[in-house]
């Protein structure tokens, strides 16, 4: 059905680009090339271009994100509460979580890092949240999530304040990225 739509959009289009006088001067020049041609002729070759490239696009294989394996480190889907936000809550978590990843690894590169403990990840996070949500809070709303999320946190980057080691740093920047694709998961 959704062939058909796309095919009379494109038929629709072309009318309303080129006009019914465009359209016919169109026709007129073919038709002295070739006297056989009319505006017939001319749709229906526009209509079977528009369906062949409807039609190839629709047979591409590409990959698709395989679902969450049982055992991932991190699941968030079915967590978050029935709320008419939930899924843009979703996607603000994985893109917020994702951003924070960019900027921990951003700043282990610097010359002098900024970020060198525990707490200044977690108060990295807890301002950026601030900052962006304008103090509202996607925990409160869903608090299985923040449960998980801070589960998962805890289990995988620890709750040591102290000063972190390389192998920590990347440790907590991993950490966020899969908090990150679960949220996203989460919004699909």
């Amino acid at each position: 059905m959704d062939t058909l739509l796309l095919v009379a959009l494109a038929a629709g289009a072309a009318y309303a680009f080129l006009g019914r006088d465009r359209l016919e001067q169109l026709v007129a020049i073919a038709h002295a090339k070739l006297p056989a041609v009319e505006l017939r002729h001319v749709v229906g070759a526009g209509l079977l271009a528009a369906l062949a490239l409807v039609w190839s696009g629709r047979n591409r294989t590409e990959p698709t994100p395989a679902p969450p394996a049982p055992d991932a480190p991190l699941v968030l889907r079915g967590l978050f509460n029935a709320h008419p936000e939930a899924a843009s809550d979703a996607a603000k978590l994985a893109a917020l979580f994702g951003e924070l990843a960019g900027e921990v690894e951003w700043d282990a590169m610097q010359s002098t890092p900024i970020i060198t403990t525990g707490v200044a990840f977690d108060d990295l996070r807890v301002r950026a949240f601030d900052l962006r949500l304008r103090g509202d809070s996607i925990g409160d709303r869903h608090p299985r999530v923040r449960a998980a999320v801070k589960d998962y946190l805890d289990r995988v980057a620890g709750t040591s304040g102290k000063p972190l080691t390389p192998e920590q740093r990347a440790t907590w920047i991993a950490a966020y990225r899969e908090v990150a694709a679960a949220a996203e998961a989460a919004a699909k």
